[in-house]
């Protein structure tokens, strides 16, 4: 098998230039076991372990059979020949990144279809004309339903990570677009697992299909070294993360919750060790230039939750931290799987509080891992050997200066008009006596002084200072003429009876005093 080349299995000269200028030129288990069948043109499906190369299995008979004479005629806008389902946008990226350089060697397009952002560009490159379409479901069955899309020229089509799709809840989507691709179609289907309601996709779509297994479909990878830590409370457990995230190799951290992966990448910058973290509140634009930043290596620590346990390949990867354990032990199999991929070597640490090794011990029972748990901290001499070479301090870049809430200077017409009113006030306080104080009224500034200024009126129109010499009611005294208590008195003495008068509230036995206030 060391000797077994691409060429030697069938795959096209150019296809063969093209992976021998990435430096692939021995073909990995699940490569060469389905290659003759994929490239004769049968449905195949793949199971294999996560980071075998299952990409390259199915990109390699895609472009060979769309790039030759017998491909279906001439591109036309908005119905591609070959389909690539993923679930999830970073994947779908990431299998169009190993799709260019091989459909280059033929002059073929390719486009990434995926929601989270404007459909816009999506749509003027299948108006242009692909070859190959590589999406996830959901967006891809929108622009299907908009008439932007149609598979009614699909000559192969290929299903990756289908067991996920399944845990998503994708496969009622799925199997509306499977059903729009032509019956005779090639289809190819690879997935970890057959659970899941994948065994009847295979079922449905697959006809004659030959299955290639190249282990066990929910085995861990050979060449990981599996480590869980136990520690003593939440301090020890922040102290061990961080010593661990200080090496110089290239590692990542899986939190369960996207606020706590944000949170601890954040955390970890400001204790100079450069991190970026990757989850589902991240915008495209803001997902795309983390994950470059640590493909490129200018940030060695990934702080994720389990949207980057799929399909997120990035070489060289020594290190995965589970600093939250995960729910089921699928999710710790795909986690573990970024590390000792290809052939790689890698390890995985697992750090749990004493309260959860009681769940953790079942799910790595269910994973068929066997590890001894450890007590550690920081200094311990296998923590210390997994940190290696502690990369040196970075300084975070200082924060930008935002202004508080409420801080800033509005410019809105309102707010113009209140600090021309201010400093109008102010510029009246200011002025020598005698000269008297502007006026308060908006957009008044010009009158100077009290006596030529408009009249300050209440909410009923009267003015200010009729309202301020107007007598309380209730006060005791009449709204009518004034009069002293002598005149008072002598007036309630002679007083007589008086008919009740209409529209009077009171009775006739009261005096005319009573009678003037109750009339109002």
């Amino acid at each position: 098998m060391t000797d077994l080349t691409f060429g030697a299995l069938g795959v096209p000269a150019p296809l063969v230039a093209a992976l021998a200028a990435d430096g692939k030129t021995t073909p990995f288990p699940i490569q060469a076991d389905t290659l003759p069948d994929t490239l004769a043109g049968r449905d195949v499906l793949g199971r294999g372990k996560t980071g075998s190369g299952k990409t390259i299995a199915f990109a390699l008979p895609m472009v060979a059979r769309l790039g030759t004479s017998l491909a279906g005629g001439r591109r036309r806008a908005g119905r591609p020949l070959g389909l690539v389902l993923a679930p999830t946008r970073e994947l779908a990226t990431q299998i169009t990144q190993t799709f260019e350089p091989l459909a280059a060697a033929y002059g073929l397009k390719v486009t990434t279809i995926f929601g989270g952002i404007n459909q816009k560009r999506q749509v003027e490159a299948l108006r242009a004309g692909v070859d190959v379409v590589v999406a996830t479901p959901g967006r891809l069955e929108d622009l299907m339903k908009q008439g932007f899309a149609h598979l009614d020229a699909v000559e192969i089509t290929v299903l990756d990570e289908a067991d996920h799709m399944a845990d998503l809840g994708f496969l009622p989507v799925v199997t509306r677009i499977l059903d729009k691709t032509p019956t005779g179609g090639q289809r190819l289907l690879f997935s970890a697992t057959l659970d899941n309601g994948v065994d009847r996709l295979v079922k449905r779509y697959l006809q004659n299909e030959v299955l290639h297994s190249v282990d066990e479909a929910h085995s861990p990878v050979a060449a990981m070294t599996h480590h869980v830590f136990e520690v003593a409370d939440t301090d020890a457990k922040h102290e061990l993360v961080k010593t661990l995230a200080s090496g110089t190799g290239r590692r990542i951290l899986f939190m369960r919750t996207k606020h706590h992966a944000k949170k601890l990448a954040k955390k970890l910058t400001e204790q100079g060790i450069p991190a970026v973290d990757l989850h589902g509140n991240l915008s495209q634009p803001q997902r795309d230039r983390n994950l470059a930043a640590f493909g490129d290596g200018s940030v060695k620590v990934m702080v994720a939750t389990d949207v980057a346990a799929r399909g997120v390949h990035v070489d060289d990867i020594e290190l995965v931290i589970h600093v939250d354990p995960p729910m089921e032990h699928k999710a710790y199999l795909h986690r573990s799987g970024r590390t000792a991929r290809a052939g790689s070597e890698g390890d995985v640490v697992t750090i749990a509080l004493p309260g959860q090794m009681d769940d953790l011990g079942k799910l790595l029972r269910k994973a068929e891992i066997r590890v001894a748990p450890e007590k550690v901290v920081p200094s311990t001499p296998k923590v210390v050997q997994l940190v290696g070479e502690v990369a040196p301090y970075v300084k975070p870049a200082p924060r930008e200066t935002k202004p508080q809430q409420g801080g800033g200077r509005s410019q809105g017409a309102n707010a113009q008009r209140k600090r021309a009113a201010r400093e109008e006030r102010a510029a009246g306080v200011a002025q020598p006596a005698g000269q008297g104080r502007r006026s308060r009224g908006r957009g008044r500034g010009g009158q100077a002084d009290v006596a030529t200024a408009a009249p300050r009126r209440d909410r009923s129109g009267r003015p200010a200072e009729a309202k301020a010499h107007a007598p309380k009611q209730g006060g005791g005294q009449s709204r009518g003429a004034q009069t002293t208590g002598a005149q008072r008195s002598s007036s309630s003495r002679g007083s007589q009876k008086q008919p009740l008068r209409v529209g009077s509230l009171v009775s006739p036995n009261r005096n005319s005093r009573t009678n003037r206030r109750a009339q109002g």
